[in-house]
């Protein structure tokens, strides 16, 4: 494949500031877009823009070919509404701009939009926004993504950190599919500039199908040493559990309650086509697990 000029944005986020090296290494010209272009000390060239400013955009995605979209507003009480208008500005510019592919990292669960909750659906939406003005999206549909400094891995690190014990609410006992961080960014490295992929939706996952609460006491094992007991109960209400997660973790309750919200709802994979296009044996969760566990070691945590 000839090099790419990849535009990614959130690049300084969780996922983007491993995905640009990834790219680099991949051989394509790669630009960060972040609101403080100055103060970027990452790899590839920086350049401002921001999707909550329409016309910061065109400048952005001048010359680019594919545009890999990492944004979201979930610490937002309001972020559906801000999430759904940064998707359409962005695939409108991306479409003036002559772009070929936007790559956007979305939800997995199911396809009925009444199933899901509001932040799978505000996810869902996003897919389709980006998409309207005419350039063909490709979707990777992830579960909990397990790697420093995700939301989703900090809450189960800090719990079994922080507890001697845990009563938990009843979505601990939904299924969900773990995807260990690197593959994700293997899976996103993986598809960009790729025609056959133009257009499609990926559902992405590790080889483990976990409940909650076995994935809390995995993590325990890793971080402790040991088992964690742990208690299921029904009366905590996602209010009350995202409460209950800002007293004793580090992430905001607007966060906590939009990620609750969503660990209702069952996501497995249920199609493993991305795997013909982008082959690999995926990392299982443990091996995932101890992998965020060095990184956070590595990076001083």
């Amino acid at each position: 494949m000839s090099p790419l000029r990849v535009l990614v944005t959130g690049a300084t986020g969780f996922v983007g500031r491993r995905l640009v090296p990834a790219l680099l290494d991949a051989g394509h010209d790669v630009r960060a877009m972040t609101r403080r272009p100055e103060g970027y000390d990452g790899p590839g060239r920086a350049v401002r823009g921001d999707v909550g400013d329409p016309d910061s955009l065109a400048a952005a995605l001048d010359r680019v070919d594919v545009a890999v979209y990492l944004v979201h507003s979930l610490d937002h009480p309001d972020f559906e509404a801000l999430d759904q208008a940064a998707a359409l500005a962005f695939g409108t510019a991306a479409a003036r701009a002559g772009v070929q592919q936007i790559v956007y990292l979305g939800g997995l669960g199911p396809d009925d939009d009444g199933e899901l909750s509001v932040h799978l659906r505000s996810r869902r939406r996003n897919e389709r926004h980006l998409g309207a003005a005419g350039v063909p999206v490709t979707t990777l549909r992830a579960a909990v993504v397990v790697g420093h400094g995700g939301v989703a891995w900090e809450l189960t690190r800090q719990l079994v950190r922080n507890l001697p014990a845990m009563i938990v609410p009843r979505w601990a006992t939904t299924p969900t599919q773990p995807i260990a961080f690197g593959d994700v960014v293997r899976y996103l490295s993986g598809v960009v500039g790729r025609p056959e992929a133009y257009g499609r939706t990926f559902e992405i996952g590790g080889p483990d199908r976990l409940t909650y609460l076995q994935m809390l006491q995995v993590a325990a094992e890793q971080v402790l040493g040991r088992s964690l007991p742990i208690v299921p109960v029904p009366v905590l209400t996602p209010r009350l559990s995202s409460y209950w997660l800002a007293l004793v973790t580090d992430v905001d309750v607007t966060t906590g309650r939009n990620l609750i919200d969503s660990m209702g709802v069952a996501v497995l994979q249920r199609d493993t086509s991305i795997r013909d296009l982008v082959p690999f044996e995926p990392t299982p969760y443990a091996e995932a697990v101890r992998l965020a566990l060095a990184e956070r070691e590595a990076d001083g945590g």
